[in-house]
């Protein structure tokens, strides 16, 4: 690993590859190209990267990322996922999804779907800080922390990422993972369709009453789920983290209330599954918008994770897509890049959007039809969206062929998260 630091004047230096956004996504991407021995830059406009030795775990973080178990083989193939387990990680086996305006319910178990567990709920700190430890001290990774990007040139032999302070990363191949409102993108010209969900997302921190028995539990009011998502703190299993999308004036409503008046809100909703609910921290809130950018790729140009698409957090699949979308962009460029072929040229690049863009737009598709069904409030649908989810419940093959799916169990996976 090599830490650049900033400095005055202009200085040119060559890369294979050159990542901005230095998330866990394109950590990720970076621990598997510089892994394979490609001369491979991460530049990132926060100073300094999270350190798993002194990241603070005194308390649960409120933003977490529900990991599937191929997100899971692919946080192991890069050595973060020992660190984590052992710094806070939360397996669930079960889901419970009902509409609390019928009677509707549908249970999934780890058993049905052939799996130990249906996922993990992880705080997103702990999963970053720990590829982190793993991934930033690869000798072929150089760091650019604390570097914001001026300028994205077309060369003769690939693209130039011209930075702030006049630094100059000449590469055949650059890659923004630098999120949702990625600047790299609109340097780059691509377009995204966009749409607001209508929705505003406010999460927090609980402690129940009762243990949360190894189950990820969603109820549907109004159109607004509400999620709780299991966490465990040391062998403390009352904890969650809760997700409640809704219109963003009631979101207001929500983060203006008391941490009691909060924790009586979300008693009301979600019933008594889990007992008294005691609120732990702030609430936070973010709106939801989906996202899907109109192309994946240009010559010596990709993008991954949110860069590429963004969607609704209700069956928390977004980091899961991000992480896949990583592995299967690394596969594709080293693959290339062993065999002396043009890694950064579209002919290399257009590989990775084949196989990529139909599973993200399936499951962007699905996100917003999901939403769409249970927000109607017309009785036709509310009765058919209870009796499917009752019937589906008996159907085993159905629930274990979800489950696979919702496992991230799709298509041809590559062999970083085999």
């Amino acid at each position: 690993m090599q830490t650049q630091q900033a400095s005055p004047g202009s200085t040119f230096e060559q890369f294979d590859a050159v990542i901005v956004g230095a998330g866990m996504v394109g950590t990720a991407l970076a621990g598997l190209l510089a892994g394979a021995g490609m001369r491979t830059a991460l530049v990132e406009a926060q100073t300094a990267p999270l350190d798993l030795s002194t990241l603070d775990t005194r308390t649960l973080a409120p933003r977490v990322s529900a990991l599937t178990p191929v997100s899971q083989r692919l946080l192991k193939h890069l050595g973060a996922w020992p660190d984590m387990a052992a710094t806070r990680v939360t397996p669930y086996r079960y889901m419970h999804v009902w509409d609390g305006e019928g009677s509707g319910s549908i249970h999934f178990s780890a058993d049905e779907a052939g799996t130990p567990v249906l996922g993990h709920i992880v705080e997103n700190g702990v999963t970053l800080a720990a590829l982190n430890r793993h991934v930033l001290t690869l000798p072929t990774l150089s760091l650019f922390f604390g570097a914001e990007v001026a300028a994205l040139q077309t060369t003769a032999r690939g693209r130039s990422l011209v930075l702030k302070d006049g630094r100059e990363l000449n590469t055949p191949l650059v890659i923004a993972a630098d999120g949702a409102r990625s600047a790299l993108r609109a340097l780059a010209g691509i377009e995204v369709a966009e749409e607001s969900m209508e929705q505003d997302a406010v999460v927090t921190t609980v402690r129940c009453e009762k243990p949360h028995g190894g189950t990820a539990r969603q109820v549907f009011v109004d159109g607004r789920p509400l999620a709780f998502l299991p966490l465990t703190d040391g062998d403390d299993a009352r904890y969650c983290s809760i997700v409640w999308s809704t219109t963003p004036e009631h979101a207001q409503t929500l983060q203006g209330l008391s941490r009691e008046a909060l924790g009586q809100a979300l008693q009301e909703t979600f019933g008594p599954a889990l007992g008294r609910i005691e609120v732990l921290d702030d609430a936070y809130r973010f709106a939801l918008i989906q996202r899907h950018a109109k192309r994946y790729v240009l010559d010596h140009f990709a993008l991954v994770g949110d860069a590429a698409h963004t969607l609704h957090p209700l069956a928390g699949q977004g980091v899961n897509l991000g992480l896949m979308d990583a592995a299967v962009l690394a596969e594709e460029v080293v693959h290339a890049w062993r065999r002396r072929a043009p890694w950064g040229e579209r002919v290399t690049l257009a590989r990775f959007e084949r196989r990529r863009r139909f599973d993200n737009t399936a499951m962007l598709a699905l996100m917003k039809g999901f939403k769409q069904l249970f927000g109607s409030r017309l009785p036709a649908l509310t009765l058919a969206r209870n009796l499917g989810m009752s019937a589906m419940s008996q159907a085993v093959p159905l629930k274990r062929l979800i489950m696979r799916q919702a496992t991230g169990e799709r298509g041809r996976l590559p062999r970083s998260c085999r």
